[in-house]
């Protein structure tokens, strides 16, 4: 028997179309429909990198339609460093590593703000490491 956590969305601090809003004008895009597309392939690309109670409190912090695209992936057995996450982005969309770095940080500094800072240190927690400039937040980590 497997068990599955289950995602109660709550009311989350903003609708979908305030999030497109925002990542819209923040990563200068030219519609919402644009803006849509790239949170749809940013979200999806992280559905399958995050696992576990982190997976489950960032999608019940997401918009419905956002949580759902999110939580549509099945997590890849083999985790992406941050720059692997960009090069792995830009070839499904068919764009280069510096358009999906762009998009990359338009929408995940935004879901940084949803997500607040004890779930997104959880988040950098557990991802491999160059995700914290994904974020927007600067990466620190301990000298060996």
């Amino acid at each position: 028997m497997t068990m599955q956590a289950e995602v109660h969305f709550s009311a989350p601090s903003m609708t979908f179309p305030q999030l497109l809003e925002r990542i819209r004008y923040e990563g200068a895009y030219p519609t919402r429909e644009r803006a849509e597309e790239v949170v749809c392939a940013v979200l999806a690309a992280l559905g399958r990198q995050l696992t576990g109670e982190e997976r489950v409190d960032l999608a019940a912090r997401l918009p419905m339609e956002a949580a759902t695209v999110f939580t549509a992936q099945i997590p890849d057995t083999e985790q992406l460093t941050g720059w692997g996450f960009v090069k792995e982005l830009a070839a499904a969309t068919g764009g280069t590593p510096a358009t999906a770095r762009w998009d990359t940080g338009a929408v995940l500094t935004n879901v940084a703000r949803l997500a607040g800072p004890e779930l997104l240190a959880r988040i950098l927690a557990q991802l491999l490491s160059g995700y914290g400039l994904l974020f927007g937040h600067a990466e620190l980590r301990q000298a060996a």
